[in-house]
């Protein structure tokens, strides 16, 4: 059975690469959420095997999200996206208990190397 993939970004063009990404490489993705908020309800709902999370975004931001969804599951698997330039917020979401991060603009082999990775 395929991996489940939550894609969390406000962009939708930027889950809409992943997506392909993730497709391409026989990944199946879930489900989107465009913000933190929402991204806590689709985890909740669809249980994916990894999230892919933004950092920035409005209402909530990846960290936060991903703090909460550590409260619901100590052991959810989620892999940061930022863009260049926020190594500060990236030390944070891996205090916060992110597995791995990719730095957007995504390269394909790069994204399937750290979900690989932390799928093990």
């Amino acid at each position: 059975m395929a991996n489940r993939i939550l894609i969390v970004d406000d962009a939708a063009f930027m889950r809409m690469m992943i997506r392909d990404i993730l497709s391409k490489n026989g990944y199946e993705v879930c489900g989107e959420a465009n913000d933190g908020a929402q991204a806590i309800e689709k985890y909740k709902e669809l249980k994916p095997d990894l999230i892919t999370m933004d950092i920035t975004m409005p209402e909530m931001d990846g960290i936060q999200a991903l703090k909460e969804i550590k409260k619901i599951e100590p052991n959810a698997k989620v892999i940061m996206c930022s863009a260049m330039g926020q190594q500060a917020m990236v030390i944070d979401a891996i205090q916060a208990g992110a597995k791995d991060f990719i730095v957007k603009p995504f390269q394909a082999d790069r994204v399937i190397e750290a979900i690989k990775k932390t799928l093990g």
